[in-house]
């Protein structure tokens, strides 16, 4: 076989681990979606709340500044302080992310998962970075309080 042509596999280099995460993270937006998120009331069940979250607010703010096309008639473009306020909202973001990725470990743990299957879910190389990752989110959330 001609190696130059890149015809032959490059056995010194491991398979792609980030081509591989990806097509994980897309099956797993599919899963959750068709089994859970089929309708818009299924989708946004989980939200009760008369307020946009943090994260909406976030993720709308830039959805609406990189896609100016993406705006309805009448409605104001994203502005400056449209973007201070978003960027206020960073930080809370975060820390409910940070809630909800405790809740789950404890729960998927709680549940008879394996570290091992955790730190694969999580894309950690190992038992001993999940479980550390589950102490460290653990602390962060119990200072919020």
């Amino acid at each position: 076989m001609d190696e130059s042509a890149g015809t032959t596999p490059d056995v010194f280099n491991p398979a792609a681990p980030a081509a591989a995460r990806a097509a994980r993270e897309f099956a797993a937006l599919a899963r959750i979606g068709e089994r859970h998120a089929s309708t818009e009331v299924r989708r946004r069940r989980h939200v009760g709340q008369p307020m946009v979250t943090p994260h909406e607010a976030v993720a709308l703010t830039v959805a609406l500044a990189a896609g100016p096309g993406l705006l309805e008639e009448g409605e104001p473009e994203i502005d400056r302080n449209d973007l201070v306020a978003a960027l206020t909202l960073v930080a809370r973001a975060r820390g409910d992310l940070d809630v909800l990725e405790e809740s789950l470990l404890s729960m998927a743990h709680g549940r008879g998962l394996t570290w091992q299957e955790i730190a694969f879910g999580l894309g950690l190389g190992s038992t001993q970075a999940a479980r550390q990752r589950h102490e460290r989110l653990r602390a962060r959330v119990a200072g919020r309080d």
